[in-house]
């Protein structure tokens, strides 16, 4: 054999063995696209029937409204200790520990924030939280379990765009929790990456459509958790809505953030001087206050708030000044140090905010609460796109398109008036820390010392 027919043949086993492993990788990343859809299906249902389960308890028989004093309060102090002594860096929504493994190189580092053990702990954790009347959601949650099996699908098939990768499944937990593909892909451009990656559009659009794919086969058209509505923005009154909502929410929404990212902070100094026992006190007693909050507003704040919103929008006024305790229920979950999501309560206290509005205007309630969704929403995450495509899948209002989007602008530009630091992205700065710092004593050979799981 010449030498030339030798070279000739390299080449042919060097293209193959490329195109092998080429296509090896795209299966392994079509499954674990299809299987963040199966889980978050999965999630989804275990997180009903846990609200099911709650409401059953705490409503059958005369005095079990009383229930959740004991309930919430011990839920929680143990909810936060297994975080703490067993599953550190599962506290609170999970977005901020995605976004801070982007920030890594090195798998040890993102292992420490996105890892399967971590996924099966928050999801579980999550739903153990609702059960306990917790205010909290699970589609936060879903991006750090996304994230988690993407990061896993990476290190199988040999990829080397983790970064991409992580991207592509929190885009896909989105799009599977929502059921809103749009809202998947917005979310990971304008919140997670905070700017159009070409090279992974690609990465993140298939995962999308895989994972939604695989919940609509398990599901069918899930998105109607707050049913369809079809009322359509009538007059000047309805128009002075965008208005109020816009700003009202924006505003709310950026106290809301705001006081997330100054009391998380206090709260890290104030534990470290006896960490477990402060974060059980703080968790047991902020537990007690979301259980207090919950039995005074007639069990209205308890769980995930999908059932208030959907009211809400179809017309069913809520009551006055049921936004205030909802936000309060969920700023104090978000504190305690319990695994769990902001977007579902979120989208409850907009829709209480329009709500009230609409009630002291005298205009169409349903319209009303759709657009105090997108200001509060909008002013919570400061990402404008994702608010209002979001609320648009998932409400079916394309008739009401410019008013949503004009309203999540006018929410997003309060609150960076008020606050300048998205929420998501604040809280993230405390994982990068911590772990930089953990990888420093290493290097010197002291071993992790830091506290386990910046929550929140």
């Amino acid at each position: 054999m010449t030498n030339l027919r030798k070279l000739k043949l390299l080449r042919r086993i060097r293209v193959m063995r490329g195109r092998r492993n080429m296509w090896q990788s795209r299966v392994v990343f079509w499954g674990g696209a299809l299987a963040i859809g199966l889980v978050s299906v999965a999630f989804a249902k275990a997180s009903d029937w846990a609200s099911d389960l709650f409401h059953h308890v705490t409503h059958a028989g005369a005095y079990n409204f009383l229930i959740p004093l004991a309930l919430t309060p011990a839920g929680f102090a143990f909810s936060a200790w297994l975080a703490f002594r067993y599953f550190p860096n599962s506290q609170g929504s999970g977005i901020p520990q995605a976004i801070a493994a982007r920030h890594f190189r090195d798998w040890q580092s993102r292992d420490f924030l996105l890892s399967l053990k971590l996924a099966a702990a928050k999801i579980v954790l999550t739903i153990f939280g609702i059960f306990c009347g917790a205010s909290i959601g699970r589609e936060g949650p879903t991006v750090q379990v996304g994230a988690s099996i993407m990061l896993q699908v990476a290190r199988m098939g040999g990829a080397v765009q983790a970064r991409g990768l992580i991207l592509a499944g929190s885009a896909a937990g989105i799009a599977a929790a929502f059921n809103t593909p749009l809202a998947g892909i917005v979310f990971a451009i304008e919140e997670m990456s905070r700017n159009f990656e070409i090279r992974v559009n690609g990465a993140v659009v298939t995962a999308v459509i895989l994972s939604g794919l695989a919940a609509l086969g398990l599901l069918g058209d899930y998105n109607t958790y707050f049913g369809s509505t079809h009322d359509v923005m009538n007059g000047l009154r309805d128009w002075w809505l965008v208005l109020l909502c816009g700003i009202g929410g924006g505003a709310f929404g950026a106290l809301f953030s705001t006081s997330v990212l100054w009391l998380t902070i206090r709260l890290k100094r104030w534990r470290q001087a006896a960490p477990l026992p402060r974060l059980i006190i703080i968790a047991a007693g902020f537990g007690f206050l979301v259980a207090l909050i919950g039995i005074v507003s007639g069990g209205l704040t308890f769980g995930t708030g999908y059932n208030q919103a959907r009211a809400a929008l179809q017309g069913t006024p809520l009551p006055p000044l049921y936004f205030l305790e909802k936000l309060a229920a969920t700023f104090l979950c978000t504190m305690s140090g319990i695994p769990g999501g902001l977007f579902a309560p979120s989208l409850a206290v907009g829709a209480g905010i329009g709500s009230t509005i609409g009630l002291i205007l005298g205009t169409n309630a349903g319209i009303a609460a759709l657009l105090g969704m997108a200001g509060y929403f909008a002013g919570v995450v400061q990402a404008p796109m994702t608010a209002f495509v979001i609320i648009l899948e998932m409400t079916d209002s394309h008739q009401n398109v410019l008013a949503l989007m004009a309203t999540a602008m006018l929410g997003y530009i309060t609150s960076r008036l008020i606050n300048r630091e998205p929420l998501y992205h604040g809280l993230s700065r405390a994982f990068v820390a911590d772990a930089i710092r953990r990888q420093r004593n290493q290097e010197r050979g002291e071993g992790p010392v830091m506290e386990k799981g910046a929550h929140a």
